[in-house]
């Protein structure tokens, strides 16, 4: 059963305006260490981050929250396997809302070109 369903879409120029206005204030605000350090390994950086910040935003509708006291940026996490699928491991706060919720999978999709970062989250549980 679909317990929720997220959605986001990005300027990249927005996230690089922001890493350069704050530097790494910002990055270390929206991403955790793994993820930033998975970005700063990127020739270009700044589609990957910004499609981490839309994944997290696509996750936050999920769940219909957003972004704030229920769940933060740190409480969700942005993987990729060995493939390539990328996946979502919850931290703090998010694990225990996906538990709340009775969430059984979270799935994410990525996309990003030069120019736009998209993302799509869906919440799934038993029905």
């Amino acid at each position: 059963m679909i317990l929720g369903l997220g959605i986001d879409i990005i300027e990249v120029a927005r996230v690089q305006s922001s890493m350069e206005r704050f530097g790494d204030r910002f990055l270390h605000r929206v991403l955790l260490p793994d993820e930033i350090a998975y970005c700063a390994a990127k020739k270009i950086s700044e589609p990957f981050v910004a499609v981490r910040f839309a994944a997290k935003e696509a996750i936050s509708k999920a769940f219909g929250t957003g972004i704030g006291a229920q769940l933060g940026w740190h409480d969700m996490e942005v993987r990729r396997r060995e493939s390539g699928e990328p996946f979502v491991v919850m931290h703090g706060k998010g694990q225990e809302l996906f538990t709340r919720r009775g969430a059984k999978q979270l799935l994410i999709s990525l996309s990003h070109t030069q120019n736009y970062a998209s993302a799509v989250a869906m919440l799934e549980g038993v029905g």
